[in-house]
């Protein structure tokens, strides 16, 4: 079993040997039976639609098994992933969570906000921590503090070299890595010699449109020292748009011999299964597809166990939900809650009557606001789907 799966799913202490650190296929000595290998991933079978659009290949559950040992990761979002989010994420199933971005310039100038960003959830075990930076004497000197600070509560430090923001790149900083690999990969020997739990690196396909650099850039990574590699497979330029390329994230696989990390466009179960059997991933880490929706992580753990995919959440469960969030939070920050207006916004999609709630919602700064627009919320959508079933009896 390789560290990631033991970190996962809390089987042993956080800290790897990082000279033996080796991704291992799933196998039976998990109790799995699934097609995780680049070798088995490539035959055709059923299709699943991801969310861009464009039909995935996914096994069928008698030939594909069970993938319980597979973890399921939230991926680091910037703005996203709070305390509340993370929490209800690992409730609903997520193995690791990360924490948003943290700037290794800021907590060198010692900045509480940013310091703020490294506290856990009451039921975070343990979380990885996500670094973002250029200079690798202050990376590594802050990536100790950071793993001095938190001891056993630290998964591990991931290094982002793949977030496409403007504002992150154009200080060299995210993707813009992937143009300069030589500092890149000084970024993770220096990392990774300063600190004892495992460092990890989270990057993209390529940084310009037309790049596809992920294999010789992993492999320039693991002989850095990285001990795991997470891959998106679009470039920087695409930022979110288009559909995401898994092959690169089999070829990354193949190409590598510690734990690869897939990401892109996994939205459900069906879409986790085939992520895994194309690529022969050793994880499953999920971004937008969890906003609003930690739900997903319910659905994927249960596909990757091969059972029966749980109940989609009603309306009433989703307007529970982000009251919930809220609730963690105002508890936390306060009451101005001006942050969670996209995250009310994302649980609410597809909920009748959410399109009218928007403009109230961009108005709400309490609890009690938002509780008053979800409120109102749940009274026109049971009226609109009663005036629906009204028509269709005609």
């Amino acid at each position: 079993m390789n560290w990631l799966r033991k970190v996962a799913f809390e089987e042993c202490a956080v800290a790897a040997n990082k000279t033996g650190l080796v991704g291992a296929p799933c196998s039976s000595e998990e109790g799995t039976a699934c097609s995780n290998s680049p070798e088995l991933a490539r035959k055709p079978h059923g299709v699943a639609s991801g969310s861009c659009g464009t039909a995935r290949e996914v096994p069928p559950s008698e030939e594909h098994g069970a993938c319980s040992s597979i973890p399921v990761l939230l991926a680091p979002m910037a703005g996203v992933n709070d305390i509340a989010f993370r929490q209800l994420s690992l409730e609903l199933g997520c193995d690791i969570t990360y924490t948003e971005m943290v700037s290794s310039k800021a907590l060198s100038f010692a900045n509480e906000k940013t310091r703020h960003l490294l506290d856990r959830a009451h039921n975070e075990r343990r979380v990885a921590v996500q670094l973002f930076g250029h200079e690798p004497d202050t990376m590594a000197r802050e990536a100790a503090w950071i793993e001095s600070e938190m001891g056993d509560a630290l998964a591990y430090i991931d290094i982002n070299m793949g977030c496409p923001a403007r504002k992150i790149v154009k200080k060299g900083d995210g993707s813009a890595l992937m143009t300069t690999p030589e500092l890149a990969a000084e970024i993770v020997r220096k990392v990774s010699a300063a600190v004892e739990h495992p460092t990890t690196v989270k990057f993209r396909k390529g940084y310009a449109a037309d790049e596809d650099i992920a294999v010789d850039f992993a492999r320039r990574m693991e002989d850095a020292g990285a001990a795991a590699v997470a891959v998106h497979g679009r470039t920087a330029a695409q930022f979110y748009s288009g559909c995401a390329d898994w092959d690169v994230i089999a070829r990354v696989k193949a190409a590598v011999d510690v734990p690869v990390i897939g990401n892109g466009d996994v939205t459900g179960g069906k879409e986790a299964c085939a992520l895994v059997a194309q690529t022969g991933c050793d994880a499953v880490m999920i971004g937008r597809g969890a906003q609003g929706n930690p739900w997903v992580f319910e659905q994927v753990r249960a596909a990757l166990n091969g059972e029966a995919a749980p109940v989609l959440p009603t309306p009433e469960q989703r307007v529970a939900m982000a009251h919930r969030h809220a609730e963690i939070l105002s508890r936390r920050i306060g009451n101005n809650l001006v942050y969670m207006r996209k995250h009310v916004m994302w649980y609410l999609r597809g909920i009748p009557g959410a399109s009218k709630a928007r403009g109230e919602l961009n108005q709400c700064v309490t609890l009690d606001d938002f509780d008053r627009v979800l409120e109102q919320l749940l009274v026109d959508a049971a009226r609109i789907e009663a005036e629906e079933e009204r028509y269709l009896a005609c």
